[in-house]
């Protein structure tokens, strides 16, 4: 039943690709439009031809579609396959067979369930922004009518998918039989015969290793390998080549003595006699009268500003801290206020304020003034951004410089070093490839080892190019010493396979020994040597290895005791007893209703898998011209082109 389960997945897999595809790319937004003769044609759909032209299209913007998904681990490469070409011809057909089934059952989409549908991909309701749908589309080379088009199609095609995939179901008793073989439990005991026992009745002559070492001449084989010499030349490099004089520092900081001013800081607090916006005249001049007999009762102790913005304040933000308002930055309060603030000094207390909230009665707690910080205090950090401004200008100057003189004498890195000032580095054990282990170092990367790994650099010693290795790194090399692949000695790697050869014979051993037993076991129904009984299951293996825990669950055990071999690389040879079968005290409902799902959604997916071919029977399918020679000739077509 699980088989079942695997074999059918694929159906899934089929039908979500033919959904989530857009159809244009698959064949472009003319549908069944044929642009050719038979010569051209591919396959015929219900009459129709999907031409060369429409397949390469296709092709195309899958390849773009998986490039602009994989970013920089795209390989082109690993799509260049014929099953991938033909899974591309595949869906096409299939698609093409269901537009076909549309337009006879006449199937609609309304202008009311597009826009609907536009709007829930676009952006919803209420932020539809027509120029941003328009600038989407025209990235994937559409126009809006060309997109109502596809999601007309797509819609229809949903409305006829959905009607198949309902009528799916798995009965009761077939949901139950796959859920209770995942839930089944087995007794087992294990007996275990380790190639240890084995390995000393191994005699390992002299031919079994030479035969070992010729049959695996890879497993020997030295990687070809260089010592080599590079220089890295970068902005660290730069900035060793420029310098910056008093002059210019005292310079600077008078050009942009902003930069290191600390602007004033203002903390100040208020008393708010709240009015509302819509209040009458007669409220306003209430509050501001009281707003005036609190600023009297403030003049008289202003030390006590704080406790009585505490009992009368009407700002619920800040009354019960006694109206502080933190340090005030500018443009965070409303005008009138923050004007205010600006005017007085540290304690004043300032006359009534009005501003749209009400009444105000402020003061400033504390006033740190403006302050310059001295040329001395800050000469350094103006220091080192004018070298970095001057690398910056420089850099391009002498990056020319590093790349042709690496060029113009390339017998040596010793004239660039001198001239820049550049240190020789060496590195040992480099192949062609990045190694993980210098993942950091500059010399680790791909295409500079292309550049070490040429004719030119490996036959001649000269230096590489210049070659970027990160944004303003440049790096150049030449290999010192090099050693081609090569084949390990026998006489170096004998024990090695001595080692090898005996644990491969005492398995071989063990493996025999096992079967005979297990074969007396069968017969006996012994449980003589055997550990003590575990209960497990698909989901507990209880520390049997896994190897043996798929021979177990699979195991007939129709008739009990029953016995399974197993061979257990690198440890021997296991003989299994199955002693009970049954199902576990309580079960896992919640487990069991998605197991339930599962199996409805795969029956689905099944129906709708044999829908589809039935409706390429139907459309008359029929293969003008092979993918491969198609593919062929596009080649052809396109080289002589």
């Amino acid at each position: 039943m699980f088989e079942f389960i695997r074999t059918h997945q694929r159906l899934m897999q089929f039908f979500l690709m033919l959904l989530i595809i857009p159809s244009f790319a698959l064949v472009g937004i003319s549908g069944y439009k044929s642009f050719g003769d038979d010569a051209n044609t591919i396959a015929k759909i219900d009459g129709r031809a999907l031409t060369q032209q429409e397949f390469d299209s296709a092709l195309r913007n899958q390849l773009e579609s998986y490039r602009q998904r994989l970013g920089a681990q795209f390989d082109q490469k690993m799509f260049d396959t014929p099953e991938f070409k033909q899974n591309i011809l595949d869906q096409m057909i299939a698609e093409r067979a269901l537009s076909a089934e549309v337009a006879r059952g006449h199937l609609t989409v309304t202008d009311a369930a597009l826009q609907k549908a536009i709007l829930e991909v676009f952006g919803g309701e209420g932020k539809f922004d027509m120029e941003r749908y328009k600038a989407i589309l025209a990235a994937q080379g559409m126009t809006p009518a060309m997109n109502d088009q596809r999601m007309r199609r797509d819609m229809a095609f949903q409305q006829l998918s959905g009607a198949i995939q309902n009528t799916g179901f798995a009965p009761r008793s077939v949901t139950k039989i796959v859920s209770d073989i995942g839930a089944q439990e087995r007794e087992v005991q294990e007996l275990v015969l380790p190639i240890s026992e084995f390995a000393a009745q191994v005699k390992v002559t002299d031919d079994m290793v030479k035969a070992f070492y010729d049959k695996n001449a890879k497993m020997f084989e030295l990687p070809e390998q260089a010592k080599i010499e590079y220089v890295v030349f970068n902005s660290d490099a730069v900035m060793s080549q420029v310098s910056v004089s008093d002059a210019d520092v005292a310079a600077y900081y008078a050009q942009n003595q902003q930069r290191y001013t600390s602007g004033e800081t203002r903390r100040a607090s208020h008393i708010l006699v709240a009015v509302k916006k819509d209040a009458s005249a007669a409220d306003k001049a209430a509050a501001k009268a009281k707003a005036e007999a609190i600023l009297a009762e403030v003049r008289k102790a202003p030390a006590d500003f704080a406790k009585i913005a505490k009992a009368k304040s009407e700002d619920p933000g800040s009354a019960q801290q006694g109206g502080d308002l933190d340090v005030i930055e500018k443009g965070t309060m409303v005008k009138p206020v923050e004007d205010a603030i600006y005017k007085l000094k540290q304690g004043e207390i300032s006359d009534v304020v009005a501003s749209e909230f009400g009444y105000h009665i402020l003061t400033v707690t504390a006033l740190k003034p403006a302050t310059v910080k001295p040329l001395d205090e800050v000469k350094n950090d103006v220091a080192a951004e004018l070298k970095k401004q001057k690398a910056a200008k420089k850099y391009s100057e002498l990056a020319e410089a590093f790349t042709n003189t690496v060029y113009e004498q390339a017998e040596s890195l010793k004239p660039v070093a001198d001239k820049l000032g550049l240190k020789i580095e060496t590195a040992a054990n480099i192949s062609r490839l990045p190694s993980p282990a210098a993942a950091n170092a500059p010399y680790n990367n791909a295409k500079f080892l292309a550049a070490l790994f040429t004719n030119d650099s490996l036959q001649n010693k000269r230096n590489t190019e210049a070659v970027e290795v990160a944004p303003s790194t440049l790096i150049a090399g030449r290999i010192v010493e090099f050693k081609p692949a090569a084949k390990r000695p026998l006489a170096e790697v004998d024990a090695a396979i001595r080692q090898r050869v005996t644990m491969e014979e005492a398995l071989k051993l063990a493996k025999k020994t096992g079967g005979d037993k297990l074969a007396a076991l069968q017969k006996s129904g012994d449980a003589t040597g055997f550990g003590a009984a575990k209960l497990v299951s698909r989901a507990k293996a209880d520390g049997i290895n896994g190897m043996a825990m798929g021979q177990i669950m699979r195991a007939d055990t129709s008739k009990l005791p029953a016995y399974v071999g197993v061979e257990l690389p690198g440890m021997g040879y296991g003989i299994y007893r199955i002693g009970k079968v049954q199902q576990p005290a309580q079960q896992d409902e919640a487990r069991r209703k998605t197991e339930a799902d599962q199996i409805a959604n795969i029956v689905s997916q099944q129906e709708m898998f044999d829908y589809v071919e039935a409706l390429k029977q139907k459309a008359k399918v029929k293969i003008v011209k092979p993918l491969a020679v198609a593919s062929s000739a596009a080649k052809t077509d396109a080289d002589a082109k």
